[in-house]
């Protein structure tokens, strides 16, 4: 009972309706597809532009905010310098300081140094600070240097352990020579430049950090990374570009390597960099949740629509059921002709053919010689190359199609073209040919022709013997010619490009292991010594961070070039990945592959490119080895070789050191 429904469902997509449901179907999925493809394309351009926005915009804020309590704390600082003028008496100025306790709202505590960059007085009286030597800092520097208000590199406190800051300024005498400072600490924790920054909501996995402009991190959620140099700066170019004093946004990685959209403005009274980041996958999770919700809505759509348009395509197929039905009976004799009643101009055609075939056939039936003289016509007419032959083997006919593809002419003799089939192809064509002549199987063959203009073709031949006979006349073998050159052609590029490097025209990874394997089955065999060398290239990163990838691209293509060159004809080069080589030297001893080894790193040492009047050059750091009895596959010499590389570059680069397994003092040659 399973087996007959499973054969009638198979038997339904067989009809033309069932495969018309299933190419409607097959289109639904498609436009479904195309559909779902182009919202998710243009929601997330969307999204993109509308959070960069809200990032631009939030970064801009926080900007002016943390600029505004910095500009607060540098005009409190300048107020309380007025107050105490160029007085030096340390009693008078603690005393100056303890009335203006308003200002430990806005810092942990105030010191006053004199010129020398001693702490003459503080406030709050902190035990030890007063005293402390700060010529030698960075902000006591700045200060007397600039003589502007500043605001210092982050450090740690002696008394509390806390990240803080000093937001200083200078102190000048009547004729404006410096005569010390006045700082304010202000904790990184809890000094209320970054209150701001801890309030802002970018969902679940946005944040707000806060660095200066020497990379040291400020404010960041993660707690442990304050005051510490950014990690993996080279990592976001955007972020070294905001370090410069650039603003602006785009998509970067992040610490953790993360893609998210980031939004830099400049604090400039502190030379401060403000960032926003938005991870793309949160960005992205209300699109990704639009789209799963759309894409359901049209499978449940298209399920619905699914016997309807059954129904549709029964009601459009009725015609044809009649058609088919119609042709049983003029078969059958029981009519002369099909006749429908259907507005269908598709089926009308076919039922007008129809008529018009078998009336022809009819005819055909009872004259032989206007049925040859049909099948004449219908071949002159065939797009296709078409031949008749004979059963001795001679072609008696060629059509117009396949004369204009043979470039000859229809008073050719055979014996004439017969020479142009290639000589590697001929002699097996004409053994089939035979054969299919005393068994009377089919011909089926690809070959190689040579036209009169040197141009050369794949064609392909099939041909069927054809029992025709009146009159003691047999019509012999007809046969279908193609041009499939273009399609051998297309085929061999296809099989050259999956299996060389398309930058150097080198092999590729799959192309150089097919080799090695064939290689190393050889070497099983016949016990063939084969060597290989394994290198990459040394000091070829600046080439690719200072020059760009181009200039590497044409390093890499120059290198190919050069070690092609310098090996045997017979040898495979190949393109590991990125600047990684390797070579195959079939048939070639371990001394021999020494010697190549040797002058493949003189040569390419001498290559150099240049840009912008700077030279860059390589060189090797070449690993050796051959096949050994103990390998169980190739992959034990590449694994030799390769350490044998990563030797050389240990060794200072630029050398060539040799692993053979059971020769292992031969590696001492190359230190003599």
């Amino acid at each position: 009972m399973h087996l007959a429904r499973l054969v009638h469902r198979l038997n339904v997509l067989r009809s033309l309706k069932g495969q018309l449901l299933l190419g409607l179907s097959c289109a639904l999925l498609l436009l479904a597809a195309l559909v779902l493809g182009m919202a998710w394309q243009v929601g997330k351009n969307m999204l993109y532009e509308t959070n960069m926005e809200h990032l631009r915009y939030e970064t801009n804020l926080l900007a002016d905010e943390i600029t505004h309590q910095v500009d607060q704390r540098f005009q409190a600082l300048e107020r309380l310098n007025q107050l105490l003028a160029t007085n030096e008496d340390v009693d008078a100025l603690e005393a100056t300081l303890s009335q203006n306790d308003a200002l430990l709202s806005w810092f942990e505590g105030i010191v006053i140094a004199d010129s020398q960059g001693r702490i003459v007085a503080d406030w709050p009286r902190v035990e030890g600070r007063r005293g402390l030597e700060t010529a030698s800092l960075e902000y006591f520097k700045m200060l007397q240097g600039t003589r502007q208000p500043y605001v210092s590199e982050p450090f740690v406190g002696r008394a509390s352990n806390m990240p803080l800051v000093l937001v200083g300024v200078p102190r000048k005498n009547s004729e404006g020579e410096f005569i010390g400072f006045i700082g304010g600490v202000v904790s990184l924790n809890s000094g209320g430049l970054f209150g701001r920054l801890a309030k802002v909501r970018l969902g679940e996995q946005g944040f707000a950090s806060v660095a200066t402009s020497s990379g040291k991190i400020l404010y960041h959620p993660n707690q442990s990374l304050i005051n510490a140099p950014i990690p993996n700066l080279a990592g976001n170019p955007l972020l070294g570009l905001a370090l410069d004093g650039w603003q602006g946004d785009g998509v970067e990685t992040l610490i953790d390597g993360r893609l998210s959209l980031q939004s830099y403005a400049q604090i400039w009274p502190a030379s401060w960099v403000v960032g926003l980041f938005l991870p793309v996958e949160q960005a992205e999770f209300p699109l990704i949740g639009f789209i799963h919700r759309l894409w359901w809505i049209w499978v449940v759509l298209a399920i619905l629509m699914m016997p309807f348009l059954w129904w549709l395509l029964a009601r459009i197929l009725t015609p044809l059921n009649q058609l088919e039905s119609q042709i049983g009976e003029v078969g059958r004799g029981r009519r002369d002709h099909v006749s429908l009643a259907t507005t269908m101009q598709e089926l009308q055609q076919v039922a007008v053919t129809f008529n018009r075939v078998e009336d022809e056939r009819q005819q055909l039936v009872g004259n032989l010689q206007e049925r040859e003289a049909f099948l004449d016509s219908v071949l002159n007419a065939s797009p296709q190359g078409m031949f008749v032959a004979n059963f001795g083997g001679n072609i008696t006919y060629m059509n117009p199609a396949l004369l204009e593809i043979l470039g000859i002419s229809a008073d050719t003799p055979m014996g004439a073209w017969l020479k142009q089939i290639h000589a590697d192809d001929l002699d097996g064509a004409e053994d089939m040919w035979r054969h299919s002549l005393k068994s009377g199987s089919d011909f089926v063959r690809q070959l190689r022709f040579i036209r009169s203009d040197n141009e050369t073709l794949w064609l392909d031949i099939h041909a069927r013997v054809v029992m025709l006979s009146q009159g003691g006349h047999s019509l012999g073998l007809v046969g279908v010619v193609k041009d499939i050159t273009e399609r051998r052609q297309q085929e061999a590029l296809q099989r050259w490009e999956a299996e060389h490097d398309p930058l150097t025209g080198l092999l590729n990874r799959r192309g150089f292991e097919r080799r090695l394997e064939e290689a190393f089955a050889d070497f099983q065999k016949t016990s063939t010594p084969s060597a290989l060398l394994m290198f990459d290239l040394d000091h070829f990163k600046p080439i690719n961070d200072e020059g760009g990838h181009a200039l590497g691209d044409e390093m890499l293509r120059r290198i190919a070039q050069v070690v092609a060159w310098e090996v045997r004809r017979s040898d495979h080069v190949a393109r590991q990945g990125g600047d990684e080589f390797a070579v195959l030297l079939p048939s070639c001893t371990i001394s021999q592959a020494e010697k190549i080894a040797e002058s493949l790193r003189q040569a390419v040492s001498e290559i150099a490119v240049n840009q912008e009047g700077k030279e860059y050059t390589v060189t090797l750091s070449i690993g050796v080895t051959r096949f050994d009895e103990d390998d169980e596959s190739f992959d034990d010499a590449l694994a030799r070789a390769d350490a044998a590389s990563y030797e050389a570059k240990g060794l200072g680069r630029d050398s060539v050191v040799l692993r053979v397994p059971t020769e292992q003092d031969l590696g001492a040659l190359f230190d003599k």
